[in-house]
């Protein structure tokens, strides 16, 4: 049987959540049991920078599971970076270094502004009429 020894983290970007397991395998990435492929297929550049904490640590050799809801493909893409970020420094204490050198570890706290009373979104309002 597979080695069911996984680490969890958890990741989140604007209103997007990722819960991501990472165990020791082949390097294949499954977001909502679909491939990464198959999940953003037609975004070559998303796909890209789903492994760049891979590329940073120069090692692929793990298999990460993902369960993301929320948000638009880029804040989700976002949010699994943080989740696997957080998930192989828990696994190996000295990745941790490295991926906070490539700014990997950090939590991007913009959030989307809620929409006021009385105006047309967060912001804009109605045109100005002098008569």
């Amino acid at each position: 049987m597979a080695d069911t020894h996984y680490t969890y983290a958890l990741g989140r970007r604007k209103s997007s959540t990722a819960r991501v397991r990472v165990t020791n395998g082949k390097g294949i990435i499954t977001i909502n049991n679909k491939l990464a492929s198959d999940y953003f297929s037609n975004s070559a550049k998303l796909l890209n920078e789903l492994e760049t904490p891979f590329r940073v640590i120069g090692d692929k050799k793990y298999d990460v599971s993902v369960v993301v809801s929320g948000g638009g493909h880029s804040s989700q893409v976002d949010a699994i970076k943080l989740g696997i970020s957080k998930a192989l420094t828990e696994k190996n204490e000295s990745l941790k270094g490295t991926l906070k050198k490539a700014d990997l570890l950090g939590r991007d706290p913009r959030e989307r502004e809620r929409k006021k009373f009385g105006l047309k979104g967060a912001r804009k309002q109605r045109q100005f009429t002098k008569r």
